[in-house]
């Protein structure tokens, strides 16, 4: 680390600050706008070309954030522009190091100040090998984000298949209308398909369909919480046990893990024990509409309505349906201090239920993208965990890279 300089912050980088934006564009404006948290729109002017680093200064979850392209920022934000030459790149990854986002300056609002980031030290390698850090580090990132981007497409495919053939009735108005075919769909199950309607009390639905409450198809779970005074419920525990928080950090419908873990007595003191993989899982208050499929063994807590699927109807319909169903869902909630929907408003929702042979098709091809999705996530976090160890180890020299990467 000889080659490498001792400097401060202050000399090394200006932390400009953002500007107030009166309104939002499309995305079609093509110009990202970042607050303190994060991305929250789009603009069609920027107020800075990129590369850029951004670094929240206002709020309770101040990020640090990376743009390709050009960006704007608005008042809650810094963006970060180097003093000295310096590999974009790994000025955001040096952000992260050295905890930037992390200072305080114990205002009642929390706050990162100019001043205090400036009296930081900092060791700048040279350009060749701020490079090669860059380099590793961001082909982990771009691995998830890859990743991250495929799984979000392949839920949305799933969503887009659910919606045109359970809730438009996409096929049966096809084959209605006589076409010979839909796109989609297998030749056999769209010549089974009826071309009339009949009514219902969800209104037309396909010939042949049926209604029926969710609660006569799935089981409806509730959760609890183990006494946490009690440490033989929760010390060691490997059991996951879900509260709606974990599905709040979802960034797709699948649940592999949770934040805490309980025993296996913490367990037996929950009415619905360990739920199997498959089980949807709906926060029912503190929102109401958090959803996720169970990919693993979980418990949950008393925010949840959990549908065990172990009926005609599989999870992963069920998911898409309460989805679809979302809008009934949140109106059937009630509360004084915050929405909530109960087991006994949950259970007389209905649904329409298709034949058989239709719901396995579906369940068939979204399960295959369901596994897809899952690898993806289960890579990630293997990504994750090796970006996490050697973050701190190439930013301080520990572990060093060749100028080629």
């Amino acid at each position: 680390m000889s080659e490498w300089r001792r400097s401060t912050w202050g000399e090394e980088v200006s932390l400009e600050y953002g500007k107030a934006l009166r309104g939002y564009v499309d995305r079609a404006g093509g110009v990202r706008v970042f607050g303190a948290n994060g991305p929250i729109g789009w603009t069609d002017r920027p107020l800075a070309d990129g590369p850029g680093v951004i670094l929240g200064r206002k709020g309770a979850y101040r990020g640090v954030h990376y743009s390709r392209g050009p960006f704007f920022v608005i008042d809650t934000a810094y963006y970060v522009v180097p003093r000295t030459p310096m590999d974009m790149r790994w000025l955001y990854y040096a952000v992260i190091h050295y905890g930037l986002g992390l200072i305080d300056d114990g205002s009642p609002i929390p706050s990162t100040t100019r001043a205090a980031v400036y009296l930081r030290e900092i060791h700048v390698p040279p350009i060749d090998q701020q490079e090669s850090i860059a380099r590793v580090l961001a082909s982990l990132d771009d691995k998830i984000d890859h990743n991250d981007r495929l799984a979000q497409l392949l839920a949305d495919i799933c969503w887009a298949l659910f919606r045109s053939w359970f809730v438009s009735f996409d096929p049966v108005h096809a084959r209605r209308a006589g076409h010979r075919s839909f796109p989609s769909m297998d030749q056999g199950l769209f010549d089974s398909l009826p071309r009339d309607f009949v009514d219902s009390p969800l209104g037309p639905i396909p010939k042949g369909w049926r209604v029926e409450p969710i609660s006569e198809l799935v089981g409806v779970r509730g959760g609890g919480t183990p006494s946490t005074k009690n440490s033989t419920f929760w010390d060691g525990g490997t059991r996951c046990w879900a509260t709606p928080r974990d599905l709040s950090r979802l960034s797709h419908p699948i649940l592999l893990d949770t934040e805490r873990h309980i025993t296996q007595a913490g367990v037996d003191r929950i009415s619905s024990g360990l739920l199997p993989p498959g089980t949807v899982l709906m926060s029912s208050r503190a929102p109401v509409g958090y959803l996720a499929l169970a990919g693993v063994p979980t418990a949950v807590n008393q925010g949840f309505i959990a549908m065990e699927c172990d009926r005609e109807l599989p999870g992963i319909f069920i998911l898409h349906w309460a989805r679809s169903a979302m809008d009934e869902i949140r109106a059937r909630a009630s509360g004084t201090t915050f929405p909530e929907i109960s087991k006994k408003n949950f259970g007389p929702i209905l649904v329409a239920v298709p034949p058989n042979e239709l719901v396995e098709h579906f369940s068939s091809v979204a399960n295959a993208h369901f596994d897809l999705i899952r690898a993806c996530l289960l890579e990630n976090a293997r990504l994750s965990e090796l970006r996490t160890y050697l973050l701190p180890r190439l930013m301080s020299g520990k572990v060093r890279v060749g100028a080629n990467g």
